[in-house]
């Protein structure tokens, strides 16, 4: 309301001198068909002054040279026009084609008559929308000066209430414009250009945002968007690449904190709801008139708003990013996690099979031959009790020696199933991280490290893509790791790097346990194969573990060592595979 109210105070202002009075002339018509009203009308009002504003006096002699130049003319303020000319109502309906076709409300017409009786006053001023009526023998040059500046100053208020009216419609509609911008860019290159149209002239402007709006005079502040003369900031991010007295001018904004208004240059400050401060500074081609100043007093009050929405919108937009990537991560998480699982799954599907085919053949295939044994073990004890014949004796040994036959065959072909389940193994190939993989086998292996009092360190290049099967590598990584962190003392230290070697990927895991025997390097990944009596990193793989390590490297096309300097100083494992590199 308070706006509104400096809105209409604005307008009812009428003893406020003419804007921009100084620099401006009045336009006025004077048509008529006689030529010594002319010349005595311009006699009569060659001293006029106004404020300090004098006359531009234009002549048609017809009403049809009327047309023409209060169509070319649409500035003109007033008209001196009389009624007959080609006809007796020429200029009523001149009066008609001003209001009515052209559409010129504001121009103020006197009409002047020579024979007043033919257009009766009173008719003429209700039927047709002028301004005063007089009779060319009435009008002395005293009541010519005080018609015509009366209609002056009636014009200039209505030109006044034509510019706020057209100023609050920019504004009305920069509003939702404004609002609607979601770079701070692209708000501050619309507030420039809303600027110029308000104004309606032209003018070079630079608009600059501080983020540090606790008067810091210090804090440097970044241009935003530049117009006219200062378009040779455009691109400029830092303050410091400004004129000097261009700094000092925008500095100086920051300091005072208000709307300033000088000559032909004017500086409006914003601040937001967010703490931040927008200085504008024009450079307008003419000064601001009190019309001008209000309207843009009012523009400047919504631009706050304008930009608090533009920076709502970006943090919203960032939290939306952060939450899309976060909920990305976590979705990649739980793929790989449920990836895993349903290869554990399949593992330990096998491997409950496996336990029962083995329970099953124990409790029927396996007790017989042991029965034999026993069985053949007592009487052979019997005999050898009593004293029988060395052929007795001999016979149930060959009962006993061929039922540990039919055991140790049973045995072999159970361990030739076992060896065949084991190593069914297929491999599907994608990108993968392998950084990242063995960070999530080191950390998901971590707890047990931690109940040893172990300290486990991983380095590697990031975002290095190998193909390969994740969850494969992931069992064969996991394997080694377990190992190094069951057979390294309370307090060791494991180290896991990955690394680049020529177009291959290298992943090495060192550990500080009892090391390696040279026999034990020689039958490592053997299946089956039982290691010295010492523990090793190796131990635990006796049986399968390593040799399903093996089989996953061979079967990508890479390799796996292992290193030892000897018992007691540790081992390092070596997994290399082809990489391709995205």
């Amino acid at each position: 309301m308070a706006e509104q109210d400096d809105v209409l105070q604005l307008i009812d202002d009428t003893e406020s001198p003419p804007e921009d009075s100084s620099a401006r002339k009045w336009k006025i018509a004077v048509i008529d068909d006689d030529h010594a009203v002319h010349e005595g009308t311009r006699f009569a009002l060659s001293d006029y002054n106004l404020n300090g504003a004098t006359l531009e006096i234009l002549s048609a002699y017809s009403a049809a040279e009327g047309r023409t130049l209060m169509r070319d003319n649409p500035d003109i303020a007033a008209v001196l026009l009389d009624v007959i000319m080609e006809t007796d109502v020429a200029g009523l309906e001149l009066v008609e084609y001003i209001r009515n076709e052209i559409r010129n409300e504001t121009v103020r017409i006197i009409l002047r008559t020579g024979q007043p009786g033919q257009a009766p006053e009173r008719r003429v001023i209700v039927q047709y929308d002028i301004n005063d009526y007089k009779a060319k023998t009435e009008l002395t040059a005293d009541k010519l000066f005080t018609s015509l500046t009366a209609a002056l100053r009636s014009y200039q208020q209505l030109e006044r209430m034509v510019q706020t009216r057209r100023g609050l419609e920019i504004i009305i509609d920069a509003a939702s414009t404004l609002y609607d911008f979601k770079s701070m860019q692209r708000l501050a290159e619309g507030v420039l250009t809303q600027l110029a149209s308000l104004l309606n002239v032209d003018c070079a402007g630079i608009l600059v945002l501080r983020d540090d709006g606790n008067g810091n005079a210090a804090a440097d502040f970044s241009v935003l968007a530049c117009s006219g003369c200062y378009s040779r900031f455009i691109g400029t991010t830092s303050s410091k690449a400004l004129d000097p007295d261009l700094r000092h001018m925008v500095e100086a904004a920051f300091q005072a904190r208000k709307n300033e208004f000088a000559d032909h240059r004017s500086v409006l400050y914003s601040r937001t709801g967010s703490g931040r401060e927008v200085v504008v500074l024009l450079q307008a081609e003419r000064q601001l008139s009190d019309t001008d100043r209000a309207l843009v007093e009012i523009f400047s009050s919504r631009l706050s708003i304008a930009f608090d929405n533009v920076i709502l919108y970006q943090q919203l937009h960032e939290a939306n990013t952060q939450l899309e990537d976060r909920v990305a991560q976590r979705t990649r998480a739980l793929s790989q996690a449920n990836r895993r699982l349903s290869a554990q799954w399949l593992r330990l599907q096998r491997a409950n099979g496996f336990k029962n085919e083995i329970l099953g053949t124990v409790a029927h295939d396996l007790k017989n031959p042991l029965g034999v044994i026993l069985g053949r073990t007592e009487m052979l004890t019997e005999l050898i009790g009593v004293g029988s014949p060395k052929e007795n004796v001999t016979a149930q040994v060959e009962h006993i020696r061929d039922a540990t036959k039919r055991l140790t065959s049973m045995v072999d072909h159970l361990i030739s199933d076992a060896m065949a389940d084991a190593f069914d193994i297929t491999i599907r190939r994608e990108p993968v991280d392998i950084a990242a993989l063995v960070n999530e086998v080191t950390e998901a292996n971590l707890p047990s490290a931690v109940n040893k009092q172990q300290s486990i360190s991983v380095s590697g290049p990031q975002h290095f893509v190998t193909m390969c099967d994740a969850d494969r590598i992931r069992e064969a990584i996991d394997n080694l790791v377990s190992n190094a962190i069951k057979y390294s003392p309370i307090g060791g230290k494991i180290t896991v790097t990955v690394s680049h070697e020529g177009d291959d990927t290298v992943i090495r895991i060192a550990d500080q346990g009892p090391g390696l025997s040279p026999e034990d390097l020689g039958r490592l990944f053997g299946r089956f194969q039982r290691l010295s009596a010492k523990p090793t990193a190796g131990e635990s793989s006796t049986g399968l573990g390593l040799s399903i390590v093996k089989r996953i490297i061979d079967m990508h096309g890479g390799h796996v060592t292992a290193q030892s300097p000897g018992p007691g100083q540790g081992s390092t494992f070596t997994v290399t595979l082809p990489a391709t590199d995205t």
